[in-house]
């Protein structure tokens, strides 16, 4: 059950060394916040707090304490932040300037910006290093349902088939398919067929595959490990890769071995796997933007249309809460309001005569 922790390992050592350049620009007493999360919460989770204040404090600089250095601002003028100047946070971050660039947010960003900011105030108010905390006063911004894109049952045999066969994809990429084709095969076939994260496929290892009982190991967020399952479709295309690779000189003898290798005979990376899965996609679906996460979309929602049960789905996918399983699977509730609208019938019939 360990064979693929040190991917997760790596990293968590990335991050860590990332948040520690962040803070550099930060206040020091984060640092203090920082220590105090740390055991309730994920490396990346601790990175994207730190990516969240970096903007914050650039904003406390630039328009609530006139231009006053970030490393400068201290809890106390932390305490003079109203829930106003958080709500212009908030707005300011539809279009802002950081680095140079000129950046935006949408709901969902502004939404998780707040929830940091939130988190970090109410640290330093219950450790009474500061006597108020206004950001608990507003409100999360509405978020709008995402519209739900999956493939339909052709456009996954089409899927496939490009990656197979090659049709359609550019000169430049057809000169490289012969390479990769095996891989990528793979890659979207066990996408499709077990439902897995981009980053727990990305850290498998070829010790996690087991034929015999067609199954592997993965990694779930939290670093929690887990045992899937996956169908004889799945075992094949992965056969056949383990095969191919077994018949090159140039693949590294290491352990444990990653299972998914570059053209470079690397770990493949999560962005070269986001972009296989938009390469083949393209060509399919050119009007979805099909992602790594749309094809575990698709998964889920079949997953459901086949056994009526959104607990094995949420168990499958790993989500903690069966509530998320709903959320991301509109097609759930679709299939549930299709199967009973003929469950009440408007005439009387024979049957109810007699």
């Amino acid at each position: 059950m360990n064979k693929s922790v040190n991917f997760y390992q790596e990293r968590n050592i990335r991050n860590l060394d990332r948040i520690d350049t962040l803070l550099t620009e930060l206040p020091e007493y984060c640092e203090d916040f920082f220590r105090g999360v740390e055991m309730r919460t994920s490396t990346l989770t601790r990175l994207n707090y730190a990516y969240d204040l970096r903007i914050f404090f650039d904003f406390l600089s630039k328009k609530r304490f006139r231009n006053k250095p970030v490393k400068e601002i201290t809890l106390e003028d932390l305490e003079q932040v109203s829930d106003t100047d958080i709500e212009i946070f908030l707005s300011y971050l539809s279009r802002y300037t950081f680095g140079g660039k000129q950046l935006t947010c949408d709901e969902r960003a502004k939404a998780r910006k707040l929830s940091t900011v939130r988190s970090f105030f109410k640290y330093f108010f219950n450790k009474g290093l500061i006597g108020v905390n206004n950001t608990a006063k507003v409100s999360v911004p509405k978020l709008h349902e995402k519209e739900i894109i999956r493939l339909e049952k052709e456009e996954i045999d089409e899927l496939l088939e490009t990656a197979e066969y090659g049709n359609g994809l550019s000169p430049h990429a057809s000169a490289y398919h012969d390479r990769t084709m095996v891989r990528d095969t793979a890659i979207l076939t066990l996408f499709l067929g077990t439902g897995i994260r981009i980053s727990e496929l990305v850290g498998l290892n070829n010790e996690s595959i087991d034929f015999d009982n067609n199954s592997f190991v993965v990694t779930r967020k939290g670093g929690n490990q887990a045992i899937l399952y996956f169908s004889d479709e799945v075992a094949d295309a992965l056969a056949a890769y383990m095969e191919q690779k077994k018949g090159d000189p140039k693949i590294p003898k290491e352990t444990p071995s990653p299972l998914f290798l570059s053209m470079q005979y690397k770990r493949i990376t999560v962005r070269a796997v986001e972009n296989l899965v938009k390469k083949y996609a393209k060509i399919v679906t050119p009007l979805k933007k099909i992602t790594p996460h749309k094809l575990r979309s698709t998964f889920g929602t079949a997953l459901y249309r086949e056994t009526k049960d959104i607990y094995i789905v949420a168990d499958v996918l790993g989500h903690k809460d069966v509530n998320t399983t709903r959320k991301h699977y509109a097609a759930i509730t679709e299939d549930n309001r299709r199967s009973v609208a003929g469950k009440v019938k408007l005439h009387r019939s024979e049957e109810d005569d007699d």
